[in-house]
């Protein structure tokens, strides 16, 4: 990744820890096409431990099943890179985590792996907080493998900085 990028990425994810700080808000992510660069990206900033709790990095089916509970039906019924996939995975680091916010990614990064119904660049963005339903958003993003990630990391911080504006039912 390029220099430009990778500043591009932190000076956004230090602006997403100072929102969390501000709502004394801690974060979990449960990455799949991203492969744990959200967390990266996140814990890279000095004090981030304040706000991130944990990060699961559930490229496989089965981790998104064993470390996060995602039900291999939805996967079986539905494929990994799915809207409801995604809402199940950010739900599923919420509840095995200690945060009150979570964003789940899910998506073909590319090269290969696309097709007609999910090309690459099709990546679905979750985001969670406690006491509200998952939200769920679908991208479909332009470039290479690295340019598909790293636009999917910047989406998956718009998420979180959406995640701050709901408040907790209950």
């Amino acid at each position: 990744m390029s220099p430009t990028l990778q500043t591009d990425l932190t000076d956004r994810a230090a602006a997403i820890l100072d929102l969390y700080r501000a709502e004394n808000l801690m974060i979990t992510t449960a990455e799949s096409c991203t492969g744990g660069l959200i967390a990266a990206c996140l814990t890279e900033i000095a004090g981030s431990s304040a706000v991130v709790d944990r990060g699961f990095v559930t490229y496989s089916n089965e981790a998104k099943n064993e470390a996060i509970g995602v039900d291999m039906a939805l996967i079986e019924t539905h494929g990994a890179v799915s809207n409801e996939v995604a809402g199940a995975m950010a739900a599923g680091a919420l509840a095995h985590s200690r945060a009150g916010a979570a964003v789940s990614v899910t998506g073909v990064a590319g090269p290969g792996g696309g097709t007609a119904e999910k090309p690459v660049g099709l990546v679905y963005i979750g985001g969670a907080r406690l006491g509200q339903p998952p939200l769920v958003e679908r991208h479909l993003f332009q470039g290479d493998r690295s340019t598909v990630r790293h636009d999917t990391v910047m989406a998956a911080f718009a998420m979180l900085e959406k995640l701050t504006t709901l408040k907790k039912i209950g």
